[in-house]
C-alpha cells in the first residue's frame, strides 16, 4: 500500500490552511506536488553534513564572531531543544526579532529542527508593525535580543500580553555569547546531546511544510505574511547555479536583513546548500562593508542598489583591495547602468539580477555570461518553468506580442500565498490562477524581459517597496492632516524617497520634524515615515476621482 501524501492543510499549523477550493488552494496543491523535486534535505540536514564534512570552517562571520559548522549545528540544537523543554509544540509560530550576524541564522535552523515556523520580523520594524504581524501570524512566543530599537522587549512583551496577544514564552537570546537563553527572565538550564535526541525526535520540518512567515509590503497599508517552505529556495538555488560558477570555495557577504527574501537565499538557502561561508553586518556601513570584502576575500557580494552606491560614494572604495569579488547581486528596483558599469570596471565583478519579489521569487535572471547591456538593461531572461505571461488591463494574455502587461508566473520560485488573508490573496492571484507581480514588463524576440512600468503603488526607496497607502494612512492621523497621498520623488543614492503632498486642515500647520515625532509616538516603523513634505490647497484627481498621483 502506497504511502498517503501530505494535504495542503495537513502542510499548514491548524485552521489556518488556504480556504476550500479557491484558486490560492489549488495553486498551493500545485507546488506542493513539486516538493523533492529540485533538491533533498532541509536545511539542518545539510548543515549537519557539513559539521561532519568541514565542522571547523566557518560558517557565518560577523566581525570577530563567527560559528563554524560544526558550532552552528551544535547551537541550532541546544536552542532547538530549549523550545521543546518551554513546551512550544510543533507547527506553533515563533517571532523572531533578531540582528543580523550567525545567532540569527541558528534561531532560524532552531525553529526548524523543532517543528516550529519562524515569523521574521526586520530589525527596523516599529511597535505597530510588531504588534500587527504577532497578531496575524497568531505567534505564540517571541524570540529576541535583551533590547529592540532601544526599547526593552521584556517591557514590549509584557505590554503586548497585558494588550490580549498570547505570547506564552519570551525568549532572550544573547547576540554573541552562545547558548545564553531567558525564557520569561529565568536562564535555561544546560543543554546534553542525550536531552537533545529525545526533545527532538519526529519534530523537525520537511522540504514542504510551512517554515517561515515572513512580511511584505501590502498596497493597501500594514505589511502581509508571506508563506515559504523550503522547497521554493531549492529550485532557487538550482537557478543560482545556472546563472554562474558557484562553489563551497566562495565567501557570500549579504546586506540585506536575514528574514526578507533577498536574503533567504543569498545568506541562508544558497550558502548553506554550497556549504559556503557567509559574512554579514548587523548594522550596513559602507565603508565597513568595502573593508570586509578585503579582509575576508569576499567573492560574492549581496546588495541592494542604493548599498552599492553609498559604497561607491564612500572615501574607502579608493583604499581597498577589492579584487577577489566576481559577482555582485542586486535588485528589487531597476539598475542603474552608468554606476552599475561603474562597479564592474572599479572591482572586476560581475552585475546580475534575479527579477521578482518575496512572493514570486524569480521570474527571470542575468547570467554571468549576458553581455553588459543585456545585464544591465535587463531583468534578463525568462525562465521556462516559471510559465511567465503579461497580462493587459482587462486580464488578457499579452505574451505573444511581447506585452507590455503586468507580469504573472505560475512556477517553482514562488511562495504559498499570504498567511491567512484571503482578500489579499484574491488580489495575489489572477482569476485563472496566476501569481501577480504589480509591475508592467515586456519580454523581447530573445526572451529577455524588462520592467517598463509599476501597477501597484508602491515607492521603492533603497530597494525596499514601501506602500503608499501605508504611508497615507499613518501620515492621515496627525491632527493637522486634511488630504494625503504619497509618491516617490528622484533621489541618486536612495532611487526614490517619500514624498507627503499634504492637504492641511483649516488654520493649522505641520514641519517635518513634528509628523516625525508624532508617527514616531505611535510606533510606525521608519521605513514609512515621510522624508519630504509638499502642501496643496487641493490634490488633483483623475477620472473617477482618484488622486492623480502622477500629476
Amino acid at each position: 500500500m502506497s504511502e498517503q501524501l501530505p494535504t495542503v492543510a495537513d502542510r499548514y499549523p491548524a485552521g489556518r490552511a488556504p480556504v476550500a477550493g479557491s484558486v490560492h488552494e489549488a495553486y498551493v496543491a500545485e507546488r506542493l506536488a513539486e516538493v523533492g523535486k529540485w533538491g533533498a534535505g532541509t536545511m539542518a540536514d545539510h548543515v549537519r553534513r557539513h559539521a561532519g564534512q568541514r565542522g571547523d570552517k566557518a560558517a557565518f562571520v560577523e566581525g570577530n564572531f563567527a560559528l563554524t559548522w560544526a558550532e552552528l549545528d551544535l547551537l541550532s540544537d541546544q536552542l532547538a531543544t530549549t523550545f521543546a523543554a518551554a513546551g512550544l509544540r510543533r507547527g506553533e509560530r515563533v517571532a523572531v526579532i533578531f540582528p543580523d550576524g550567525p545567532v540569527v541564522h541558528a534561531l532560524y535552523l532552531a525553529t526548524e529542527k523543532a517543528g516550529l515556523v519562524v515569523v521574521g520580523i526586520g530589525p527596523r520594524a516599529g511597535e505597530l508593525e510588531v504588534r500587527h504581524l504577532l497578531t496575524v501570524s497568531g505567534a505564540s512566543a517571541i524570540v529576541t535580543t535583551a533590547e529592540h530599537r532601544g526599547v526593552s522587549m521584556e517591557g514590549l512583551v509584557t505590554q503586548l500580553r497585558s494588550e490580549g496577544l498570547d505570547l506564552t514564552r519570551h525568549f532572550i537570546v544573547d547576540q554573541y555569547n552562545r547558548g545564553a537563553v531567558l525564557v520569561d527572565g529565568v536562564a535555561a538550564e544546560a543543554v546534553t546531546a542525550e536531552q537533545t535526541s529525545v526533545a527532538l525526535a519526529g519534530r523537525g520540518l520537511d522540504l514542504g511544510d510551512v517554515y517561515m512567515l515572513n512580511s511584505t509590503s501590502g498596497t493597501t497599508g500594514m505589511p502581509k505574511c508571506v508563506v515559504h517552505n523550503q522547497n521554493r529556495w531549492h529550485y532557487y538555488h538550482g537557478e543560482l547555479l545556472k546563472a554562474g560558477r558557484f562553489s563551497a570555495d566562495d565567501v557570500f557577504l549579504s546586506l540585506i536583513p536575514a528574514p526578507f527574501g533577498f536574503a533567504q537565499w543569498t545568506a541562508h538557502f544558497s550558502p548553506i546548500l554550497l556549504g559556503a561561508t557567509t559574512v554579514v553586518m548587523a548594522k550596513f556601513d559602507a565603508g565597513e562593508a568595502l573593508k570586509l570584502i578585503e579582509s575576508k576575500k569576499v567573492t560574492v557580494l549581496n546588495c541592494v542598489t542604493t548599498q552599492f552606491i553609498m559604497m561607491l560614494n564612500a572615501p574607502a572604495i579608493n583604499e581597498v583591495d577589492l579584487n577577489s569579488l566576481t559577482t555582485m547581486f542586486t535588485g528589487g528596483e531597476a539598475i542603474p547602468y552608468k554606476r552599475s558599469a561603474e562597479f564592474e570596471e572599479r572591482t572586476g565583478a560581475v552585475v546580475l539580477n534575479f527579477y521578482g519579489s518575496n512572493e514570486t521569487g524569480t521570474l527571470s535572471y542575468t547570467t554571468a555570461y549576458d553581455s553588459r547591456d543585456r545585464r544591465l538593461t535587463t531583468g534578463g531572461k525568462v525562465i521556462e518553468q516559471m510559465r511567465v505571461r503579461l497580462f493587459d488591463d482587462e486580464g488578457h494574455d499579452v505574451t505573444a506580442q511581447g506585452g507590455p502587461g503586468q507580469a504573472g508566473c505560475r512556477g517553482p520560485a514562488t511562495c504559498l500565498g499570504y498567511y491567512g488573508d484571503a482578500d489579499a490573496n484574491d488580489n495575489l492571484f489572477s482569476a485563472d490562477g496566476w501569481m501577480l507581480t504589480g509591475d508592467i514588463c515586456t519580454i523581447d524576440d530573445e526572451g529577455y524581459l524588462a520592467v517598463v512600468d509599476r501597477k501597484a503603488d508602491f515607492i521603492i526607496r533603497g530597494g525596499k517597496n514601501i506602500s503608499a497607502a501605508a504611508v497615507e494612512e499613518q501620515v492621515s492621523t496627525h491632527p493637522a492632516v486634511a488630504m494625503v497621498a504619497a509618491v516617490g520623488v528622484p533621489d541618486p543614492v536612495y532611487g526614490e524617497r517619500t514624498c507627503a503632498v499634504i492637504v492641511l486642515q483649516p488654520g493649522l500647520t505641520l514641519t517635518l520634524g513634528a509628523l516625525i515625532t508624532h508617527l514616531s509616538d505611535r510606533g510606525v516603523s521608519k521605513e514609512v515615515w515621510p522624508e519630504r513634505l509638499e502642501f496643496v490647497s487641493d490634490l488633483p484627481r483623475a477620472s473617477g476621482g482618484k488622486v492623480a498621483k502622477a500629476v
